[in-house]
């Protein structure tokens, strides 16, 4: 717990400072007296002047400030000719847009430099593969396989997701690598239908890794250099397999990276024209992800005495070949009705019969037995090469734009309910979503860090008193207006703009609360 709060202050500060700097800077330009500029709301825990101006670290770290001298144009207090020098209220309108904008921009300009340092000295990002490609679907159709690596759109290499970002608007080919093979399939698309597709299969793969009932795990392989996720092993026309002995908790996250196959106790076993499944399953091993990791409390799993440490092997005669099928059968069924289970429990495969329950998550019911995977997915990370000056330039610009753009989408959706409210996530969504990625690689890290950099300073450009964006629409209406607003409008508006942002804040923390509590 105190890794994560460290990891979100980490994530945190960087794009507050920057945000209060852009103020700051630009008042300072302007010839405005800043008094205070402050990491955090509350009681100062830390703090030193230099000049006219109060540096602090404050209590509560989700946010600062600058406060400017004279920036209340509420007060009545008469300022002396020298303070309206010095008073922002008092300046032009064109300098008071500029120190409002600029900390947005400095929000923009920041992810830009994340992203130029990322691009410059190259990145460690998960590789850009396929997930489950269904026997239906258009991209199955056209040639692509469960596994295949995306290595090039039309003649633009492709590493990352991030660099269908550069794909031209028209598709004609597509190459992937397929057991270390390239594949070229032509294809027709529009860049935004290919993205579209791709960000839809682009799920992560099981781990290649096999149970048995002891609660042994065992890594499975047709390569003794190579290691590839379960799917592709199962689907692999070799004529050999190779378990190897595994040892301690497997976590959820499988990464390739760490494991070193020579390392590792192994025995090859001969297919002899068996199917790789039953080859496991007469040795009585069984993909991991229909392990029963824990059994949910009030759950028909739990009144039918199923326990962790069982496999769920098939469900109403039909052998399973993963927990999906089972989720998807289950879930699939209109109203709750008896189902059986084939588990296998202490080197005992038996029937158990059980009844789903409705459960509620984020406003959405669904049938479930009850009973948490105990799968690991497959991560495998590829390092991209480093760009010229000129090429880092232009792909940092890229992905700010269109990070700004999507963004701006995103909203756009909330505001029309084309998406839920339930997917506005607050402080600890963000703290969470901050620890995964560090724990994935700095690279995804700090790419969160650009992506949210550009959230906060298109949320401060929003329309609403007391930030950013309703400062610069009062600066557009004492335009229209010829003058200040009235002191009544200005004080309902604050009145306002505080309800709204408010209310933004307890939507953001409740779903925080209903998400993880």
């Amino acid at each position: 717990m105190i890794e994560k709060i460290l990891i979100f202050f980490l994530f945190l500060g960087p794009l507050v400072f920057f945000h209060e700097l852009g103020h700051f800077l630009f008042a300072r330009l302007f010839g405005v007296r800043v008094e205070v500029f402050s990491i955090g709301f509350g009681p100062k825990l830390f703090k030193f002047k230099k000049g006219d101006t109060q540096y602090a670290f404050s209590l509560i770290p989700l946010g600062g400030y600058v406060k400017m001298f004279g920036d209340d144009p509420l007060s009545e207090e008469k300022l002396t000719p020298e303070e309206e020098k010095v008073a922002y209220t008092k300046k032009g309108k064109w300098a008071r847009f500029w120190i409002v904008f600029g900390g947005p921009l400095a929000n923009f300009i920041l992810a830009f430099f994340i992203y130029f340092a990322l691009v410059m000295n190259g990145e460690k990002v998960p590789q850009a593969k396929f997930g489950v490609l269904d026997q239906s679907s258009k991209l199955y159709e056209l040639g692509f396989r469960t596994g295949d690596v995306l290595s090039k759109i039309n003649q633009q290499e492709i590493v990352s997701f991030d660099d269908l970002n550069f794909i031209d608007t028209k598709v004609s080919k597509i190459t992937v690598e397929r057991n270390s093979k390239a594949v070229e399939i032509p294809v027709s698309f529009s860049g935004m239908d290919f993205i579209q597709y791709f960000s839809q299969v682009n799920t992560p793969l099981r781990a290649p890794v096999v149970v048995n009932s002891q609660a042994e795990n065992f890594l499975i392989s047709n390569d003794s250099e190579k290691i590839l996720s379960y799917e592709e092993v199962i689907t692999s026309k070799s004529s050999e397999l190779i378990l190897y002995k595994l040892t301690g908790d497997l976590p959820v996250e499988f990464k390739v990276e760490n494991i070193s196959l020579g390392k590792l106790e192994s025995e090859k076993i001969e297919l002899n024209g068996q199917s790789i499944n039953s080859i496991l399953k007469n040795r009585g091993l069984y993909p991991r992800d229909l392990f029963i990791k824990n059994i949910m409390m009030g759950s028909a799993a739990e009144a039918a005495k199923l326990k962790s440490g069982d496999i769920i092997v098939g469900i109403n005669g039909e052998d399973l070949s993963g927990f999906s099928e089972l989720k998807n059968i289950v879930q699939s069924m209109k109203e709750p009705a008896p189902i059986k289970l084939n588990v296998l429990s202490e080197k005992e495969v038996k029937e158990i019969e059980l009844t789903p329950s409705f459960k509620d998550y984020n406003g959405k019911k669904f049938l479930s037995i009850g009973v948490e995977s105990g799968i690991s997915f497959f991560s495998f990370m590829v390092t991209t090469k480093s760009k010229s000056l000129g090429d880092s330039i232009y792909r940092s610009y890229v992905r700010t734009e269109d990070g700004m753009i999507k963004t701006f989408l995103g909203f756009k959706k909330l505001i029309t309910g084309e998406v839920s409210l339930n997917n506005v996530g607050g402080p600890i969504a963000i703290g969470q979503v901050a620890s995964e990625s560090f724990n994935i690689s700095l690279s995804m890290f700090f790419r969160l860090m650009a992506i949210i950099s550009i959230n906060l300073g298109i949320i401060n450009l929003f329309p609403i008193p007391v930030l950013d964006g309703g400062h610069i629409v009062f600066i557009f209406f004492e335009l229209i207006n010829g003058g200040p607003l009235s002191r009544k409008k200005l004080i309902y508006a604050q009145q306002f703009g505080m309800s709204l942002l408010f209310l933004l804040i307890f939507v953001a923390l409740f779903n925080d609360i209903s998400r993880f509590f």
